[in-house]
């Protein structure tokens, strides 16, 4: 994982509706960047709705929300639409994202070591440095990890 307190990497990349979504894009902000591994799979529906449900607790303590995983866009607008998601997410289907956060890599599945999603959050403060990093996500209660 990228260590607290080091400034957040560069990001581009493209939102369910075609949009170009920047790290720059929330400079002065701060912001709940999270990557999950599936759309509408069991526990990143709950991790997304947990977020969805406080969602107005963040923009209250000035956190945006943005989502990070390889789904298509197509899958994204399909998954924010069933869910009823506020926040945007992010297609990175080329991993450039997923690999600069470190959220890409082995892990054991079932007994099989894969490659794949490392579910993490990272929240950035309005200067863009790291300021909390969390790997073991509690995906019911993710916005208590988040805002502890």
């Amino acid at each position: 994982m990228l260590q607290i307190g080091t400034k957040a990497p560069y990001f581009e990349g493209v939102d369910e509706n075609g949009n170009t979504v920047k790290l720059s894009d929330f400079a002065g902000k701060k912001l709940v960047l999270y990557f999950y591994p599936k759309d509408s799979t069991p526990g990143c529906t709950a991790e997304a709705c947990d977020l969805r449900d406080n969602y107005q607790r963040f923009l209250a303590m000035g956190y945006e929300v943005l989502g990070v995983s390889r789904d298509s866009a197509a899958s994204h607008q399909r998954f924010i639409a069933k869910y009823e998601l506020p926040f945007h997410l992010i297609a990175d289907t080329d991993l450039t994202i997923l690999k600069a956060y470190e959220a890409w890599g082995e892990k054991k599945m079932y007994g099989k070591v894969t490659e794949g999603t490392l579910r993490t959050t990272y929240v950035i403060d309005e200067q863009g440095v790291i300021v909390d990093a969390i790997g073991k996500v509690n995906t019911k209660a993710h916005t208590e990890q988040i805002l502890r």
